[in-house]
């Protein structure tokens, strides 16, 4: 029986590890537009505005990808909308990669973008649906994993290739890593995309699916690689109850009837609260935020690998409790550590001064023009805001844009380690809540049936608020300023740790339909 049982894990986390790789997938491409942006910007001549779409154009095809993805999945199987999700995230990048223009670019991101969906809905969906209750809420963070990881993996790859395209090398030359680097940080993702195309074939369809759509032995077939026998037919057996009597056709509006008020108030509040605190702020714009810290290009992508690292370790430590500590502690403790954190940072650049002395400005790139700025040598600024419009007044708006990086970095007065610790911190308690417990509890509060429409919905809400907080985030920063920012972020983490404190129910440890009997009120 032990053994049995083992083997029946091992197949599962098999299983669960493949479809996981969507996630990966999903991460990467959100994230490796970090590195990218800073190239892009003077490239094309962007302004901030347009900046923003270039990052959060993905956010708004995942939205409506997001809407569509759940009952499309209803209709044809879960496998068929992965493989098509492959498959976009293969073309996008391979049109990123040689976009000549910055029209095309967001045309490629937008096409990911519908990948980036229709993964992020379906994957956990599928896991959820094949997981046995005391193994769903670690399975489930699968996918959340796979994400982080493919967030450290481009930081990585971004920070390998600005390096490798200071070099020197014949490869270097051959593949122009220099002049073409932003190109091969888009292109690279191809190839982990054709291999999750591959691995998808060796996923069966989710026994969920095929009982709804009346397949019952071939539901059984699969379960019972992943349970016993009777253990597969007691669960199917409630599967089928949960089902009885509901149309198979579902409505929109069945997910704001009185008796689904308690879990679309807890789905929607989540799936705000993990977005309107800054997480995809910080990992699609980390170089540009630890530019302004005063730390430099280079230092910038290597303290952007310590945020995908520090994410994956505090993600493997939520993987670990998730399904012993329960999901509400876990967010409660995250949400307060990102609040702190906020504040933290708010706090760090409010009190940053800047000042370019005679020493600093000599030391400047030769490109700058260093007799236009003897007029504010020695001049203190007490905020990046009006420091910033002095550069721009004194060498053109251009000039000021391409060496921002250098210019802050000659005059900032900054506890840059505090920052660094603040943003680091921020991350970790992401990590350890709402990254893998929004996706978990998601996978659990609704209820079979509408199961696919009712994620969809919260998560066409999370990538909006995802793609409202990427498209301004460049437009805060020059207009409100860096404190000003992260002072709205911790705000809203009060708001939100206010109400999932009062709403959320305890979910561990329950099956999917049990959990449906809980929390769904009956007329």
């Amino acid at each position: 029986m032990t053994d049995t049982k083992a083997t029946s894990a091992t197949y599962t986390v098999s299983i669960a590890l493949i479809v996981a790789l969507g996630g990966f997938l999903m991460g990467f491409d959100a994230s490796v537009i970090s590195g990218v942006v800073g190239f892009i910007e003077p490239e094309f001549g962007l302004n901030k505005i347009q900046l923003g779409w270039a990052v959060a154009s993905l956010a708004l095809t995942a939205s409506l990808a997001m809407m569509v993805a759940g009952p499309l999945s209803d209709r044809f199987g879960r496998k068929p909308v992965l493989r098509l999700a492959a498959l976009l995230f293969f073309v996008s990048a391979l049109a990123s990669a040689v976009a000549p223009s910055f029209l095309t670019l967001v045309l490629a991101r937008l096409l990911g973008g519908l990948g980036v969906g229709a993964a992020l809905i379906i994957a956990p969906m599928y896991i959820a649906e094949i997981a046995p209750p005391r193994l769903r809420g670690r399975l489930v963070s699968f996918n959340q994993l796979n994400i982080v990881i493919g967030i450290s993996v481009a930081f990585f790859t971004n920070y390998l290739i600005l390096k490798l395209g200071q070099t020197d090398s014949f490869f270097t030359e051959v593949l122009k890593m220099d002049s073409l680097n932003w190109r091969w940080m888009l292109g690279i993702e191809a190839l982990p995309a054709i291999i999750y195309f591959f691995c998808l074939f060796l996923v069966p369809e989710s026994p969920r699916w095929l009982v709804m759509k009346g397949r019952r032995e071939e539901a059984v077939q699969i379960m019972t690689k992943a349970a016993s026998l009777a253990e597969a037919e007691a669960e199917l057996k409630s599967v089928e109850a949960s089902l009885a009597d509901k149309p198979q056709a579902i409505p929109l509006k069945i997910l704001f009837s009185p008796s689904m008020r308690l879990v679309m108030t807890i789905g929607i509040s989540v799936a705000i609260l993990q977005q309107i605190t800054g997480i995809n702020s910080v990992f699609f714009y980390a170089p540009m935020i630890f530019e302004q810290s005063g730390i430099g290009t280079d230092a910038s992508f290597m303290q952007a690998i310590l945020v995908g690292l520090t994410n994956l370790i505090f993600t493997l430590i939520a993987i670990a409790l998730i399904d012993k500590v329960g999901r509400k502690p876990l967010l409660g403790f995250g949400v307060v550590g990102i609040a702190l954190c906020m504040f933290t940072l708010a706090y760090s650049f409010h009190t940053a001064t800047y000042r370019l002395s005679e020493e600093a400005i000599a030391e400047l790139p030769t490109q700058i023009e260093k007799a236009q700025l003897l007029e504010v040598q020695d001049v203190l600024f007490e905020d990046d805001l009006s420091f910033k419009a002095a550069m721009q007044e004194q060498l053109g708006y251009d000039q000021a844009l391409e060496f921002e990086s250098q210019l802050i970095q000659s005059s900032a007065d900054m506890n840059s380690g505090l920052i660094l610790l603040a943003i680091l911190g921020f991350v970790a308690s992401f990590a350890v809540s709402l990254g893998p417990v929004m996706w978990v509890l998601f996978s659990e509060i609704f209820p079979n049936q509408i199961r696919g429409v009712a994620i969809s919905f919260v998560g066409l809400i999370n990538s909006g608020v995802s793609f409202l907080v990427q498209l301004v985030f460049p437009w805060e920063l020059a207009t409100l300023g860096s404190a000003a920012t992260f002072m709205i972020y911790g705000v809203f983490a009060c708001l939100g740790l206010a109400i999932i404190m009062r709403r959320l129910p305890e979910t561990k440890g329950k099956s999917l339909e049990e959990l449906e009997a809980i929390l769904i009120k009956t007329s």
